[in-house]
This record gives C-alpha cells, sequence and structure tokens, in this order.
C-alpha cells in the first residue's frame, strides 16, 4: 500500500527552514507526498478519507537519510589499529585479490539491509561485481548509486571496461530506483589517463562520477611530491569535477581547493567516524559549509566505521566539529540533519525527487520512536528539543518504520523487504569464504602505496 495518512507525529520537514510540525501530519498518495503541515490542515486533503491511516503519536518523522559514501563489504572487526596505507595494502587490497561476485553480492545484501533497519534510503557505493549490488538494491527496496572501484594500476580492481558494461545494463534499474555512476578508486591507484578516460566515460553516459580524495595528510604531501600540486588540483586538471562528482572524506582541502569545489559545484561526503578511526583527520566542515560546498555525510565502509548507523554518524559528524575547532556553537543539529537528508539528495542529483518532506517529493520517510527514557524529556514549543535528541541521543535501534517511495520497508523496528535472518547466514558463509581464499593467495602483492 503506497497511499496512508501518518498522523500526530512530530515532523521535520528539512527543507533548509528549520520548521517543525508539532504535531503534524503526512499524507501520501500512490507514493508521493501530497500534503503536509499541522494535523488539522492535512485532515482538511480531500484525500485523507480514502486512504487508511496510522498514529504516530510520540514519533518523529524525517526525511530519508543518504549515505553518501559506503562501500559494501565483509571485513568488520578484523584490522583494527592501522594506519590508513597499512591497513589498505596489507588488508584491504589482498581481500579484493580473492572477492568473488558471490561474496560481492551477500556483502552488498548485508549492508543495504543493515543501512535500511537504521533509517538509510538511499547509498552511494562503491564496490565490485556490482550487478550483484543491484540485485541486493532491488530486493531489499532501497535506492542505491552503484560506483564501482576501478584502478588501472593493480589488476585486483574493475576496470573502466567493466565500469562501462554496468552502465550499459544498469544505468538505470529497478524502475530508476538504482543507478550507475562512474567509479575512481583514488589518485594514487588510477592513472592520468584513467581519470580523463572517466570524465569522458560519465560524460558519455550522462551519469555522475565518485571518488576519494585528501583522506590523510600524507595522501597530500605524496601529491605536491609527484605532481607538484594538491589532490583536488589534480583532479581539477584531470576533468573529473562538476556539478556530479562526489569526492568521499576531503579532510585536509586548502582553501584553494575548497573554492575550486565551490566553482565547479563539486559535493564532499563527510565520513566522520572513518576519519577518526583511521587518524585520518578532521575535515573542516563548517568551514567548507561557509564557503558554500555542499557537504554531505557517509559511513564509509563497515570495516573503517564497523557499523552503518548514520544516525550515529549524525552525532560524530557534530562533535568531531566541535572539538576539532573547540568551537561548541559549530555543529548545530539542524545543520547536521541538513548534510544527511538534503545535502545528500543534492549530492546525488535526487533532490528533485527525494531529501525532504514536502509536496511532490517521493514518500521517502523515516519515524524514530521517541518514547524510549534515553530521551526524556522531550520538549515542545520555544524549548524543542528534538533536533538535538536526533543528532545526540538516537541510533539505528530507534527507528521503528522507513518508506521508501511509499513502499513500507520496516515496520515496528523490524525489516519486512527481505528475511533479515538469511541475509545474514549468507553474508557469515560469504565471509569465512572470503578470508579462506584471502590465506590460499599467500603473501600480498605489495601495492607500496602510491608510485611515482
Amino acid at each position: 500500500m503506497t497511499s496512508f495518512l501518518l498522523e500526530n507525529a512530530i515532523i521535520l520537514p528539512c527543507e533548509g527552514r528549520r520548521v517543525s510540525h508539532d504535531p503534524g501530519s503526512i499524507l501520501v498518495v500512490d507514493g508521493v507526498i501530497v500534503a503536509v503541515g499541522s494535523v488539522e490542515q492535512v485532515r482538511h486533503h480531500p484525500a485523507t478519507s480514502a486512504v487508511p491511516s496510522h498514529d504516530f503519536r510520540g514519533h518523529v518523522l524525517l526525511p530519508g537519510l543518504h549515505n553518501c559514501h559506503l562501500h559494501s563489504g565483509l571485513l568488520r572487526g578484523t584490522a583494527e589499529s592501522m594506519a590508513l596505507w597499512e591497513w589498505l595494502e596489507n588488508h584491504v587490497d589482498p581481500a579484493h585479490r580473492a572477492l568473488t561476485p558471490e561474496i560481492a553480492e551477500a556483502a552488498s545484501w548485508m549492508a543495504y539491509t543493515e543501512g535500511l533497519r537504521g533509517g538509510t534510503t538511499s547509498v552511494l557505493d562503491m564496490w565490485r561485481f556490482m550487478e550483484g549490488s543491484a540485485r541486493a538494491a532491488d530486493a531489499v527496496g532501497i535506492r542505491a548509486t552503484l560506483a564501482p572501484y576501478t584502478a588501472d594500476r593493480y589488476d585486483w580492481f574493475e576496470t573502466l571496461d567493466t565500469n562501462r558494461r554496468l552502465l550499459e545494463t544498469h544505468r538505470t534499474y529497478a524502475e530508476g530506483r538504482v543507478r550507475t555512476w562512474v567509479g575512481l578508486e583514488h589518485l594514487f591507484y588510477c592513472s592520468p589517463q584513467m581519470f580523463r578516460d572517466a570524465a569522458a566515460l560519465a560524460e558519455e553516459f550522462d551519469t555522475g562520477l565518485h571518488t576519494h580524495s585528501s583522506e590523510s595528510i600524507w595522501e597530500v604531501q605524496e601529491s605536491l611530491r609527484q605532481f607538484g600540486r594538491r589532490p583536488l588540483e589534480v583532479f581539477h586538471e584531470r576533468g573529473i569535477l562538476g556539478p556530479r562528482t562526489v569526492v568521499a572524506h576531503g579532510v585536509w582541502l586548502d582553501d584553494r581547493e575548497v573554492e575550486i569545489c565551490v566553482q565547479t559545484e563539486t559535493s564532499l561526503t563527510h565520513c566522520p567516524c572513518s576519519n577518526m578511526k583511521l587518524a585520518s583527520g578532521p575535515a573542516r566542515v563548517g568551514y567548507y559549509r561557509e564557503r558554500g560546498l555542499n557537504v554531505a555525510l557517509g559511513t564509509d565502509g563497515e570495516k573503517e566505521n564497523n557499523n552503518l548507523d548514520m544516525l550515529e554518524e549524525m552525532k560524530f559528524a557534530s562533535l568531531l566539529q566541535k572539538v576539532s575547532t573547540l568551537d561548541p556553537t559549530t555543529g548545530d543539529p539542524w545543520d547536521i540533519l541538513e548534510m544527511a537528508t538534503r545535502c545528500g539528495a543534492k549530492a546525488l542529483g535526487l533532490d528533485d525527487v527525494t531529501g525532504t518532506l514536502e509536496v511532490g517529493k517521493e514518500a521517502d520517510i523515516v519515524a524514530v520512536d521517541l518514547r524510549s527514557l534515553h530521551f526524556v524529556p522531550v520538549l515542545h514549543g520555544q524549548d524543542f528539543n528534538v533536533p538535538a535528541h536526533l543528532v545526540f541521543t538516537a541510533s539505528a535501534h530507534d527507528v521503528s518504520d522507513v518508506w521508501v517511495r511509499g513502499n513500507r520497508l520496516v515496520r515496528s523496528g523490524e525489516v519486512i523487504s527481505v528475511d533479515v535472518r538469511a541475509v545474514a547466514q549468507r553474508a557469515q558463509a560469504a565471509a569465512e569464504d572470503l578470508f579462506e581464499r584471502r590465506r590460499n593467495l599467500g603473501d600480498p602483492a605489495p601495492s607500496g602505496g602510491p608510485t611515482s
């Protein structure tokens, strides 16, 4: 049923004006929001009498969350306390060498199901063998933007040829919920020509592009040594920046690089938990946003975060800004909510259909149950504290219901679109297979980090 009325909730439309409806209602007809506002306002809409109603008293309704940098994977909890390049060379790259399409698909089923349970309705996933990821996203019911790991300096990644084949078969899929972009692994994993070819491929298929950059200080120093320019300056020279490019991390952008991103309308995905765990550093997110850079949020992969909880990511996005700037006024809850919703949709080019709770948008809605002890007190009127509760108190476990395009995928805290136990069992078996395959490969072929 994609037509329904959600009544008596606290509603945060997240459309940029810090508006709330308390209490409020949302009317959805054929998967599209046709009314949102106070209970009385929505009750007068003629369609309310023709649809089932659900009382969400004690809940807050917000737009679906966009995880704008994810790696499906099965390495959680197995390579801790390592520096970034050591971690990549000795742990992540060998796992890529051992990966199979079957293992990769099981990982996507797990990642998308876990994310959905916590209110994630849309992901930008950089992974491999992504035909399986498309099947997983279709079954789980989320929106997915697929950006294959491509590189030409090491032979255990995807190539632009395999990316092209995915574009040919899955540029759009699952009635448009799933899309393919062009992916580039990293500045030091891809040749200069590959960057130019990737930009041409994105242009040819009229699609977006996703890559990593400026995650560590060392990376910036190495870029200066090799190219005489900082990473985003190199990207700009190689022609990959623009309004449909999303760069993950951007921890160490200088002022000039920020201006390049603003001028080219490139978006950035901030991954605070990953950046802390790998000791990459704190991005100057407050400054980036002040300069007009569109900043979304992402969890990064399960291996560098250990969960895919976007509500937790919001908390750390705020706290990391505060502690790194020694400014308690930064990381305001409304700003963080905007990054996870409206800014994420904008980064993905989906802001015309989702990202806010407004009339005409598709009904991607998350309900968070505020009736648990750890939310006391919930205050209204001039003491309204619900945005703060969402950013600083809530976690994935507090999400009760999730809809994508009006389809209810989580009900009363349980994913109903897929068999969660079967997903977990499949992922467990795939992980055991992956680790056995990796052991059988012997010593990893050294990546040596970047090459001159």
